[in-house]
């Protein structure tokens, strides 16, 4: 059942289309399955990078902490999301902090000696990586953009639109705090833009639960 799981992770991932039987097999072989708790470290900013992590089941947070120990969230990742492409591409050591977020965490790990076998066989392999790592250069650019140039309003309100697209982005673990971190702010500024949008009636919300009612609303405070 394990090494079942995995291969349908690892056929359908992005990553590896265009690989062949064997080297699906050969990935399969040598993934293991890591499970976390909430808050607990998968690996250390510094810290040499073993391999490519898949997101199983629930949430994991990509961070950095500034010297005084502030915490920010540079990504989130959910089911069918990987992290540690970098580290696991070029070799070197992880540029930030992996921990799971979400109660109960599951990951994929695939070495990275693996994924460079794989490459060096099959151009497309590689080509995936370029195309997928050229992807996240541009989002990483656009979350420039949001806190260099928006209100906390305006990228909460991207966040929330991103959140309704990308059904990764929601679930356990993804809770206010989680989401100040992420958009460079603090949990009270969250909950006074929460309220400003619910005011121009885009959004419901409670304590648990953010519901967009009207997209429309939602993306023009967006700037969409």
């Amino acid at each position: 059942m394990v090494m079942s799981t995995v291969r349908i992770h690892i056929s359908t991932h992005p990553y590896f289309v265009g690989a062949d039987e064997d080297e699906l097999a050969y990935i399969t072989e040598h993934s293991r399955l890591r499970e976390f708790t909430a808050g607990e470290m998968i690996f250390m900013e510094g810290g040499l990078a073993e391999g490519l992590w898949i997101v199983e089941k629930g949430h994991v947070k990509i961070f950095k902490l500034n010297s005084s120990g502030m915490e920010h969230i540079l990504h989130l990742r959910g089911p069918g999301d990987t992290f540690g492409d970098i580290g696991a591409l070029d070799g070197g050591d992880n540029p930030a902090n992996a921990a799971a977020l979400s109660p109960e965490v599951q990951v994929w790990f695939v070495p990275s000696d693996v994924i460079a076998y794989v490459m060096a066989r099959n151009p497309r392999v590689a080509f995936n990586a370029v195309r997928l790592l050229a992807t996240r250069v541009r989002a990483l650019v656009s979350q420039i953009e949001d806190l260099a140039l928006y209100s906390v309003t305006v990228r909460l309100a991207r966040f929330l639109l991103k959140q309704a697209e990308d059904p990764s982005l929601s679930g356990p673990g993804v809770t206010r705090t989680a989401i100040a971190a992420h958009l460079n702010t603090t949990p009270q500024t969250i909950s006074v833009a929460l309220r400003e949008l619910e005011a121009a009636r885009a959004i419901e919300f409670d304590r648990h639960r953010i519901a967009i009612v009207r997209e429309d609303i939602l993306r023009s405070i967006a700037l969409l």
